[in-house]
């Protein structure tokens, strides 16, 4: 048995100060489900413990890597004993890391296996349906899906009616060429497309790339740091409040 006069008690804003919370910031989270449940006193006021302190440094932790909805998701599984369902929560996150590191290899990889003389959005001479399938080693029918699909934009002559494809449009099927093969969908690469053309070409791109390195980065080092405050209040807190053990009844 614990003895109550030896829990240390903690009030709202003592978990408030150490974060720089509003107290009610604090209350939410427990009504959220990200602390478990407060005692109160007679008077109705909360009373905190070490271990609502532990699990808002755990949330907090989480956040940056997670998301807070994550975050939540992960903390309230903690408290309903779902432990197991907590842990997937976070490899879940860890695997769209890992999607996303391989989402961007291999639009370095892409964007290095174009044509050099289509890294260059100027015109420099024009080709049609039939030379780019036959180049790409794909039907005409599937550049005129591209078309559709927003990810290639040939113009038209005027006189002709026939598509025309300047390097820019080249340079765009190349891409999406690319990160087909690569198993990307058309959904997927459709804002990679948008991005280079955005930014008029594909020089511009590269810092746009290294910035997103730079974020993926930040994030798998938030994630760490999530695991580590996450194990902390694991290893100590980890049976949920209620699978506290039951004193046996006296025998009849």
């Amino acid at each position: 048995m614990v003895n109550p006069q030896t829990v240390v008690r903690l009030r709202p804003v003592d978990l408030a100060r150490e974060h720089g919370l509003s107290t009610q910031a604090v209350r939410n989270y427990e009504d959220a489900g990200i602390l478990p449940p407060a005692a109160r006193t007679d008077t109705g006021y909360r009373v905190y413990t070490p271990r609502h302190a532990q699990a808002l440094r755990a949330f907090l932790a989480l956040v940056p890597g997670h998301g807070h909805a994550t975050a939540t998701a992960v903390l309230r599984a903690v408290h309903d004993g779902d432990e197991a369902g907590a842990l997937r929560l976070v490899d879940e996150t860890h695997a769209q890391l890992l999607a996303d590191r391989r989402t961007l290899a291999a639009v370095e990889d892409a964007l290095r296996g174009l044509d050099p003389d289509a890294r260059q959005a100027p015109r420099r001479g024009e080709t049609f349906v039939g030379p780019l399938a036959a180049r790409l080693r794909v039907r005409p029918a599937t550049l005129r899906q591209w078309e559709r699909l927003g990810l290639v934009r040939p113009r038209r002559d005027p006189a002709t009616g026939y598509r025309v494809y300047d390097a820019a449009a080249v340079r765009d099927a190349e891409l999406t060429h690319l990160l087909r093969r690569g198993g990307y969908r058309s959904a997927q690469i459709a804002p990679l497309v948008e991005q280079v053309r955005t930014a008029g070409g594909l020089e511009p791109l590269a810092a746009t790339l290294a910035g997103w390195d730079d974020r993926l980065t930040a994030r798998a080092r938030a994630l760490l740091s999530g695991a580590a405050a996450l194990d902390a209040y694991l290893r100590r807190y980890g049976a949920p409040l209620s699978a506290a053990p039951h004193a046996a009844a006296p025998p009849a």
